[in-house]
């Protein structure tokens, strides 16, 4: 049921991309927050609710930037793994601090590690274009050299591969062993020690796939945005995130999908018709989603069908 309820999401995003151009722009979007919140709900299995990972993102989205306009001729495909691979090397050394930590020290060491990133960001303005950040220019997408609506397009394909290729892999993830330990961090951490894992491990493993899958995010909005500014690894990104990962719920990887879809419409309806409540309107359904559905979506949807 699962992967038919991915497919027809996926083919219904292509279809309405293709029938209605001017709606490829929100929806690769807010499939780059889909992909973010999904590397988050990972931290999340393990008790940990990080308030800094849109660093990840801002890193990813920066080496694409930076590596766009040193070599002109890079196609998108490799800007995007290149700016993984910049996440995957920050993380990796981030993580042997941050994951020695738990529960508010775990996430206010990030939300203090992706303030630091940004306040360098908009410091260093010779080198990162300071708040007006840094352009793109249209690179080549699968060696094609095309104009911005083709290019969307096929950029969107490209998101809806990847988001479900993302999703298959984590869903993995989280039924394989690696996934059960990571998720035992937060029912009972002493006992998993005694099974003769690691717990400091199991938790700089998680972080750092975590880490990757937000990257992903990053490098696919710097692509479709065509500018990437230090607002990306701010305190608020970080925070939406959380919010479409518990919206979604972290039970399973199509939580972060179903959390974004709602964040998105919600977000769209409240800023068009009631655009000085907005923020008011998505705290109010968060509250209505925790106290009906605890376990967000994701957990509702698997009560009646098998996910």
């Amino acid at each position: 049921m699962i992967y038919v309820i991915s497919i027809v999401g996926a083919a219904l995003a292509l279809f309405v991309g293709y029938a209605i151009p001017w709606t490829i722009t929100p929806i690769v979007i807010g499939m780059t927050y889909a992909i973010a919140a999904l590397g988050v709900s990972v931290m999340m299995r393990a008790g940990q609710v990080s308030f800094g990972h849109a660093m990840y993102a801002c890193i990813s989205a920066y080496t694409v930037a930076f590596l766009a306009r040193a070599y002109p001729s890079l196609d998108a495909i490799v800007l995007i793994f290149a700016g993984v691979l910049a996440a995957i090397l920050a993380s990796a050394i981030i993580g042997v601090f941050v994951v020695r930590y738990r529960g508010i020290f775990f996430g206010m060491l990030n939300l203090a590690l992706s303030m630091v990133l940004f306040a360098l960001l908009g410091k260093l303005y010779h080198i990162t274009g300071g708040t007006d950040g840094l352009r793109i220019q249209r690179p080549t997408i699968l060696g094609m050299d095309l104009e911005r609506a083709p290019y969307e397009f096929v950029l969107l394909i490209v998101t809806v591969v990847i988001a479900l290729a993302l999703a298959w892999w984590i869903q993995r993830y989280f039924r394989s062993g690696n996934g059960e330990a990571l998720a035992a961090i937060k029912t009972n951490e002493t006992r998993l020690e005694y099974l003769g894992f690691s717990a400091y491990a199991v938790m700089w493993r998680g972080y750092l796939l975590s880490a990757i899958v937000v990257g992903f995010s990053g490098s696919l909005l710097a692509l479709m945005q065509g500018l990437v500014t230090p607002d990306i690894s701010l305190w608020l990104r970080s925070g939406e995130y959380v919010f479409i990962a518990i919206l979604g719920g972290a039970g399973h990887a199509l939580g972060a999908f179903l959390g974004a879809l709602v964040f998105e419409a919600v977000k769209l309806a409240s800023t068009a018709y009631f655009p000085g409540l907005w923020q008011f309107i998505l705290g109010l359904t968060l509250i209505v989603v925790i106290f009906l559905f605890p376990t967000g979506f994701i957990g509702q949807l698997s009560k009646r069908i098998k996910l």
